[in-house]
């Protein structure tokens, strides 16, 4: 009976150096959230007397999330967040398709002018126009209302336009000409056949104009001064000054913040990853 001969299959080089990338892109995202999630469990003696990574002596001390939560008044600046969310990622998906939809389907004389502005308006820093732009939205006086932010959100996202625009084109002419032959007209033919059309451009811009407006941060400081108008992120800063010595309470109130946007990708990341694939190959 011959011994059966069994050899090892090393990996490739590419390989391994590609699992070693990964595994270290893993921990340098995981390991600061794990300091921020054990400090958030830990005492004010455990924070000040042990290290970073040191366990918590009670794995259900959620003290410092009551005190976050109340004290740092997260119930209305999720409140805030929330409504700003959703009227700036509305606004965006019906502005940036029916921009799209003109552009792409009408022809006028401005047309090329408008896609040169359109690509100038994304190479422009927006820090270099924030003078003129706060003076104008003081002139329409909403200055410390939730309104500004939201008409600032929704009228300078180019990118949304852009992912319209090659999702569009990509739909058959032919579908608007047989509407059109039925009697629909422009406004029909969007509403009908091409917004319905666009829901994998819809749920990219969606996912990125959401991300963005979410954690936002330089906007809502700006433009909303009052307390009561605070976002999650602006009350997280204000909240580090009378509590600027308790990394714990700190800690307690970014998890608070971490929390929704890590259920919504659990929840929908299988819609996350389909609406950036698609946008991608479109």
């Amino acid at each position: 009976m011959t011994p059966v001969l069994t050899t090892r299959r090393r990996l490739p080089v590419g390989t391994a150096l590609t699992y070693l990338s990964l595994l270290a892109a893993t921990v340098v995202v995981l390991l600061p959230l794990a300091v921020v999630f054990l400090t958030s469990l830990k005492t004010s003696a455990e924070v000040s007397d042990g290290g970073a990574l040191s366990l918590p002596g009670n794995w259900l001390n959620f003290r410092n999330y009551a005190t976050a939560f109340a004290d740092g008044h997260m119930l209305a600046a999720f409140g805030n967040t929330a409504f700003i969310l959703v009227f700036s990622v509305g606004g965006t998906v019906i502005i940036g398709s029916m921009t799209a939809y003109a552009v792409d389907r009408f022809d006028f004389r401005a047309k090329k002018a408008v896609m040169a502005l359109f690509l100038v308006a994304t190479l422009v820093p927006g820090v270099t126009t924030q003078v003129a732009t706060f003076q104008v939205v003081n002139s329409f006086g909403l200055v410390d209302t939730r309104w500004a932010p939201i008409l600032l959100y929704m009228g300078t996202d180019i990118v949304s336009v852009y992912v319209f625009l090659q999702f569009i084109r990509s739909i058959p002419r032919s579908l608007d000409e047989a509407a059109r032959l039925d009697g629909a007209n422009a406004f029909t033919i969007y509403r009908k056949i091409i917004l319905p059309l666009l829901k994998p451009a819809i749920a990219t811009v969606v996912i990125i104009k959401g991300i963005t407006t979410y954690n936002d941060f330089y906007i809502p400081f700006l433009y909303m001064h009052s307390e009561d108008l605070g976002t999650i992120s602006t009350s997280l800063f204000r909240f580090k000054g009378p509590f600027g010595a308790h990394w714990e309470a700190i800690s307690a109130g970014a998890i608070l913040v971490i929390l929704p946007t890590l259920l919504v990708f659990l929840l929908l990341q299988r819609w996350i990853y389909n609406g950036f694939a698609q946008g991608a190959t479109k």
